[in-house]
């Protein structure tokens, strides 16, 4: 049995056996123990931590500067029901929205100017928790119908917004320029949008032109706009427009010099400590490495210069802008101060009223009259109507000052006046202040009413591929004589000519940025590109050909590359001529067709060379799908040479006008048509 079962144990080792059992078990029930404990305490201590995360001082820092960005919740902390947006990029749509916000306390209302890229817009939803409120939006259009960059973030809001706007009563006023393709174009889509949005409009949408004159389509659409508000409100002006001013002037007798702006854009010393990333708000200083005259005969004073971007990280790409910031000419400020009897070098503040603005100084504070006036403010583009009414009442001379309050009011008469003193006689505050001998204005009230001077922005004319460090410039110096028989001289031009190359010291420095563009070479350097553009326009079009340059010398195939170039004489402003001599030699450049348009009786341009390779043309288009690029004068040359294209396609794409102008519109929206214009 035993050899056929299980063997006897013996007896000792089944004690052994049974203690081993009993003593495992109790380290087993031990383990367990201690593990349900420690998971349980575990537990325990992470719930806690997860109910006490909201009560952590942390939290509530992050949900303050979204408090902060809220324009709702600053209205009703001042007491404001009107607030202004403005989408500007030079200055003038801010002063427009300003100018509006100021006149709201005429009609018992408050008023205050907005940037819309400070606060969060989806809070317009909210607007009708304020009563008598309206969101007024002064939007001007850059480029080709594009916002502007500081509208960029509420324009992306708009186009993906699903909000419901019904409580929002709103206006619009947009500034553009009818010589431009999408004229107006980011005033129309805001009025449009919001409508669609559910919210009501109560006054229509203004046009302002600036090819025109944009202070008085403004002035025109503003005394209707402020009527329209009061019947809508149920309000009546309280009063005449009245001189309030917006900042009080503190003058430092005793200042450190060290915490005193002396031109910079942004942070204090930036000039002197140069931190990347370089933008609007902190220009880069480049040196001129190279600044030499162009043309070789004729009055004007074409020039090429080179900025030096080494060590500044920026990177750019041809077709970009580069924007620089110019300074105005000494001798003018110096007669300001003069007629003014200021001493210049005084160091002051103007420091805004209103403690809860944004804006706390209307340009870098503190800083002396003469950096104000030389970095800072606008001094020679003709004053707009505010800034009259305003001075009017420091002239002694009744006469003259019934002349600044009549040429500052709506009256035809008034307008037609402006017009002829001001804006045709191209009268700046300098010619105004002579011309007015009675009117003697504070400085610091002038330089509260003065415009910001703005970057001036130029085609970058190189390639980063060939001059990856440097930054190329083409430009004609602006001079003219006035109908006052004064010489007016162009900001940046004639400061961009006064650089010397290789000079310490700011004569050969450029405060600069760039500014990404959308004129693009194609992706593919296969596809055939047809560049058009006379005078400077030929800028851009040195950094294309540059670069379908050195796609080749990297074995690339390179499509045909056909350029449309003008100028008045062959032998006086034919520019970049041995560079373009050049290109074409090693085969880079196809073909260079050159418009003399002054050398004949009869005027050539580049639209009658297009017209007479016409057959050649629509084959690059329709069979090549050639890429269209346009640089230069927007009223005339742009528009003739693309009046030039509609006929081509007509006559060649065997299509009735309506048809051919649907054609090239649709070359403009696929990206094979672009602009870089100006007027």
């Amino acid at each position: 049995l035993s050899a056929m079962g299980e063997p006897s144990m013996d007896p000792t080792l089944a004690a052994d056996s049974t203690a081993q059992q009993d003593s495992l078990f109790s380290m087993t029930d031990v383990f367990l123990i201690s593990l349900i404990t420690g998971l349980f305490t575990y537990w325990f201590f992470f719930r806690k931590k997860k109910e006490e995360v909201p009560e952590l001082p942390k939290m509530q820092t992050v949900a303050a500067p979204v408090r902060d960005s809220s324009f709702i919740e600053k209205m009703k902390k001042t007491g404001r029901n009107i607030v202004v947006f403005y989408g500007s990029q030079t200055g003038t749509a801010e002063e427009f929205a300003n100018r509006l916000a100021k006149d709201a306390h005429r009609y018992g209302l408050r008023g205050m100017a907005a940037d819309p890229e400070e606060y969060d817009l989806s809070d317009l939803s909210r607007l009708s928790e304020i009563d008598k409120s309206l969101a007024v939006f002064c939007m001007a259009t850059y480029g080709e119908g594009d916002p502007t960059d500081n509208a960029q973030d509420f324009y992306d809001w708009l186009q993906e917004a699903d909000a419901d706007l019904s409580g929002l009563r709103f206006a619009v006023f947009g500034l553009g320029n009818k010589t431009y393709e999408h004229f107006n174009a980011m005033g129309k889509y805001v009025d449009k949008r919001l409508e669609e949005l559910g919210a009501q409009r109560i006054f229509e949408l203004g046009l302002g032109d600036d090819d025109g004159n944009l202070e008085e389509d403004f002035i025109t659409w503003r005394e209707q706009f402020w009527p329209a508000v009061c019947e809508h409100f149920g309000v009546e002006a309280t009063g005449e427009e009245s001189s309030i001013r917006q900042y009080e002037l503190v003058v430092h007798t005793d200042v450190n010099m060290n915490k005193v702006y002396t031109g910079e854009m942004g942070r204090l010393k930036s000039y002197e400590n140069q931190k990347p990333p370089f933008d609007a708000k902190n220009p880069f200083l480049a040196q001129v490495t190279e600044n030499r005259k162009l043309n070789e005969g004729g009055e004007r004073h074409l020039m090429h210069l080179e900025l030096d971007i080494s060590n500044s990280k920026i990177r750019y790409e041809s077709g970009d802008h580069v924007a620089v910031y110019p300074a105005n000419d000494s001798s003018l400020v110096n007669q300001i101060g003069e007629i003014l009897g200021t001493d210049l070098d005084t160091v002051m503040s103007l420091n805004n009223l209103d403690e809860e603005s944004n804006k706390k100084h209307p340009f870098p504070c503190p800083t002396s009259y003469r950096t104000a006036l030389t970095y800072y403010l606008d001094i020679t583009n003709p004053p707009r109507t505010n800034v009259l009414y305003e001075l009017a009442q420091y002239a002694s001379d009744s006469g003259e000052q019934e002349r600044l309050r009549k040429m500052a009011s709506s009256a035809a008469e008034g307008k037609e006046l402006y017009l002829s003193w001001v804006v045709e006689a191209r009268r700046n505050i300098l010619a105004i202040l002579q011309d007015m001998p009675s009117l003697r204005p504070p400085i610091d009230h002038l330089c509260e009413l003065l415009p910001r001077l703005q970057a001036r922005y130029y085609s970058i004319a190189s390639s980063s591929k060939v001059h990856p460090n440097s930054i190329h410039i083409c430009a004609v110096t602006v001079e003219y004589e006035t109908k006052t028989g004064r010489l007016n001289k162009g900001v940046a031009t004639s400061w961009l000519r006064s650089k010397v190359p290789g000079q310490q010291g700011s004569s050969s420095l450029v405060p600069m940025y760039v500014r990404k563009s959308q004129f693009r070479l194609p992706f593919k350097p296969s596809t055939p590109v047809i560049m058009i553009g006379p005078g400077t326009g030929i800028a851009p079009f040195l950094g294309f050909i540059q670069e379908r340059a050195w796609l080749k010398q990297q074995g690339k195939e390179v499509g045909e590359t056909v350029l449309y170039y003008g100028c008045r004489h062959e032998r006086e402003d034919y520019l970049y001529r041995e560079e373009l001599a050049r290109f074409q030699k090693e085969g880079v450049l196809t073909q260079l067709n050159v418009a003399f348009s002054r050398d004949q009786a009869e005027k050539v341009y580049v639209q009658h060379l297009l017209k007479k390779n016409k057959e050649n043309v629509w084959k690059l288009v329709n069979e090549g799908m050639a890429h269209i690029y346009v640089c230069g004068d927007a009223r005339n040359m742009a528009r003739d040479v693309q009046n030039t294209f509609y006929e081509i396609v007509s006559e060649f794409g065997n299509m009735s006008q309506p048809q051919a102008v649907d054609y090239v519109k649709k070359l403009m929206t696929k990206g094979r048509y672009s602009l870089d214009v100006w007027s």
